[in-house]
C-alpha cells in the first residue's frame, strides 16, 4: 500500500485535528460527569450562590455564561433549553435572550465549521446525483430553509448545525439564519427563566414544552410561513415564465 504523499498527510491533519478537539471535549465533558451540572435541581441547591457572584461579578458572569453556552452546544447540545431558562433567571429576559443568541450563533457555528471542513467537502466530492441535486435545491433558498429549520421547534438543534454543513450552505448565510432564526425561540424560554425563581421556590420544574403552546407556537409558525415565501415565489414565477 503506498503511504500517503506530504501533502495528503497535512491534509488529512488539518481535517482530523478539529473533529478530535470535538470528541475530546465531549470525553472531558462526561469523564467530569459535567453534565450532572445541567439541571434544575442542580440549579435550586446553587441558587442563592450562582446569583450572589453574578451580582458582584457582572462582567465576568456575562463572558462565563456565554463561553459555557457555546461549548455546550459542541459538547452537550441537548442542555440548550436548560441554559437558556437559565440565562433568563440570571440576566432577564432581553440580556439573557441576547447573550444566549450570541453565545448559541458561536457554538453553533463552531460546529458547522468543523463538520464543513472535515466531512462536508469530501462528501460532496462524492456525491451521487441526489446528493448533488437536494444541495442545489437547499443553496439556490438557502437562508429561508435555514430559518425555517431554525424557527420551528420541531428539529434538534445539533442537527440543523450538522446538515447545513453537508449542503454547501456559505458560512455568511449560516451566520444569518442562525442568529435570526433562533431569536423567537429563545426569548420564549428566556422569558420562562424570568420567572424561574418561583418555580424554583415551590420545588417545581418549568415546562419544556413551553414553545407549543398555540399563543407561542403560532406565531413561529406564521414567521417561518413569511421565511419560506421567496421559495414559493421563486417556484410560481418560474412555472409562470
Amino acid at each position: 500500500m503506498t503511504p500517503p504523499s506530504p501533502d495528503r498527510r497535512r491534509e488529512i491533519i488539518r481535517r482530523g485535528t478539529p473533529v478530535v478537539g470535538v470528541l475530546l471535549l465531549i470525553a472531558v465533558f462526561f469523564a467530569f460527569d459535567l453534565d450532572r451540572f445541567f439541571g434544575f435541581d442542580a440549579l435550586r441547591a446553587n441558587r442563592d450562590a450562582l446569583e450572589a457572584w453574578v451580582h458582584s461579578n457582572a462582567i465576568t458572569a456575562v463572558i462565563a455564561y456565554m463561553a459555557v453556552y457555546a461549548v455546550a452546544m459542541v459538547a452537550f447540545p441537548p442542555s440548550g433549553a436548560f441554559l437558556t431558562i437559565t440565562g433568563g433567571f440570571l440576566f432577564g429576559t432581553l440580556l439573557g435572550g441576547l447573550y444566549v443568541v450570541f453565545a448559541a450563533t458561536i457554538g453553533a457555528t463552531a460546529l458547522f465549521l468543523v463538520a464543513k471542513s472535515a466531512f462536508g467537502d469530501p462528501l460532496r466530492a462524492r456525491a451521487g446525483p441526489f446528493l448533488k441535486r437536494l444541495e442545489q435545491g437547499f443553496r439556490a433558498n438557502a437562508l429561508s430553509y435555514l430559518l425555517v429549520l431554525r424557527l420551528i421547534p420541531l428539529f434538534p438543534f445539533w442537527l440543523i448545525n450538522l446538515a447545513p454543513a453537508f449542503l454547501g450552505v456559505p458560512l455568511r448565510t449560516y451566520l444569518v439564519g442562525t442568529f435570526f432564526g433562533i431569536i423567537p425561540g429563545t426569548l420564549v424560554y428566556a422569558s420562562v427563566g424570568n420567572g424561574l425563581g418561583a418555580i424554583l421556590a415551590a420545588d417545581g420544574t418549568p415546562d419544556l414544552g413551553i414553545i407549543f403552546e398555540p399563543q407561542f407556537l403560532i406565531p413561529i409558525l406564521g414567521l417561518a410561513g413569511l421565511a419560506v415565501l421567496p421559495v414559493i415565489y421563486k417556484k410560481v414565477t418560474a412555472r409562470a415564465s
